[in-house]
């Protein structure tokens, strides 16, 4: 996995970059990241499944890229307890799998609480969720599925296609398809990069070679302290998102970036819960619709259909180029929605072997069994 789990293409492990097994060696390509070596061990038969981190897309983005499932929870069904805190209010443990059936045996075993993790769910508030799901239950097992219309980026040909075809299949399997807006999900991405590296610098303030971590032999030369452990202990890419996350956690910073980085998170939220049908326990009552225009007259939907990834695997080149930092950001504008407002999303592969691209699925809040039901009749697409 990449250092910290901070990047999007695995070319940071300390055991250098990870190559993706669903494309020749000659022209390596990415494995994605920052969970790309559980994709590829999976991708590549070493295993029947893997566990990943999702902070912003690390499960999701890999497993497209290499051509296999990629399922992250709703935030808090998992416990954290030994995973290593890069952005607590966004870290999601994932599954990667070769089929959704084994996700879910996976996610069956491991949604409970845990009282090691202070933000695994309680068994009250999962009650809870299980009551507003049941309420929310399509007998027929027919969904309303939504096209958000700010998901129309600038996609590759080959991802665009494969984005239609999986519409016009769960369409021709009986499923309404309709159009959703939520307008604000065009500013998650500079959102997520606001406060994901704010609680990253937070987070690793720990690692300062005096209670635990590296120490570098120089540290303690002419009364300097911590600086030489800090640039020699961390990697180019982590060094980068703890100076950002530094950044907008100073003072006169704090009110423009951070704060207002929580206020869109929180919109986004808002405008996620407007669009389905099955009510949001965190924030139902809580004026979730409060912020939506309703005159613009959506109509809710179970899940959300679109793709994982704007481009198929990058080869180990394109990553490396100059542009490498900007794009690997932006890499990751499908996939962090999900972890703002901590729902569930799967991703499923489209197309066989080196054509695949990864569409994902997204629901509501506690909805993961409806997630993961549509995501089975979605995989069934590679069998026509």
């Amino acid at each position: 996995m990449d250092e910290f789990a901070m990047g999007s293409n695995n070319m940071i492990s300390l055991y250098g970059a990870c190559k993706n097994p669903l494309f020749s060696a000659d022209v390596p390509r990415s494995a994605g990241g920052s969970s790309g070596g559980s994709a590829a061990a999976v991708s590549a038969n070493m295993c029947d499944f893997a566990l990943g981190s999702d902070t912003g897309g690390s499960v999701r983005l890999p497993a497209a890229y290499c051509g296999v499932v990629g399922f992250k929870p709703s935030y808090g069904l998992i416990s954290r307890y030994g995973l290593v805190a890069y952005a607590q209010s966004f870290d999601t443990v994932g599954i990667l799998s070769r089929d959704v059936a084994t996700s879910e045996t996976v996610f069956d075993l491991l949604n409970q609480h845990d009282p090691n993790d202070p933000t695994s769910l309680s068994n009250q508030l999962r009650e809870q969720i299980a009551l507003s799901v049941a309420d929310g239950k399509r007998d027929d097992h027919k969904f309303t599925i939504g096209i958000v219309e700010e998901n129309n980026l600038d996609l590759s040909d080959e991802v665009r296609q494969a984005w239609i075809r999986a519409v016009e299949f769960l369409h021709a399997q009986g499923h309404k398809v309709v159009t959703v807006s939520v307008p604000s999900v065009k500013h998650s991405l500079p959102t997520y990069f606001i406060l994901s590296p704010s609680e990253a610098a937070s987070n690793l303030a720990r690692y300062d070679g005096v209670r635990f971590g590296y120490r570098a032999g120089t540290d303690s030369d002419q009364e300097v302290l911590y600086a030489p452990t800090r640039n020699e202990g961390f990697g180019s890419e982590v060094r980068r998102r703890i100076i950002l996350g530094n950044f907008n956690l100073s003072s006169d910073f704090f009110g423009n970036h951070y704060r207002q980085a929580q206020k869109v998170r929180r919109r986004v939220q808002h405008e996620y819960d407007a669009i389905f049908r099955t009510a949001n326990v965190l924030t139902h009552g809580d004026g979730d619709n409060k912020h939506v225009d309703e005159s613009a007259g959506f109509e809710r939907v179970d899940v959300v259909v679109g793709p994982t990834s704007r481009t198929i695997a990058p080869t180990h080149d394109e990553v490396n180029n100059a542009k490498a930092s900007v794009e690997s950001y932006v890499n990751d504008v499908m996939t962090v929605p999900a972890n703002l407002a901590g729902l569930p999303a799967i991703t499923v592969p489209v197309g066989l072997g080196a054509s695949t691209v990864g569409i994902q699925l997204m629901g509501q809040f506690g909805d993961d069994k409806k997630v993961l039901e549509v995501a089975r009749i979605l995989e069934q697409i590679n069998q026509q």
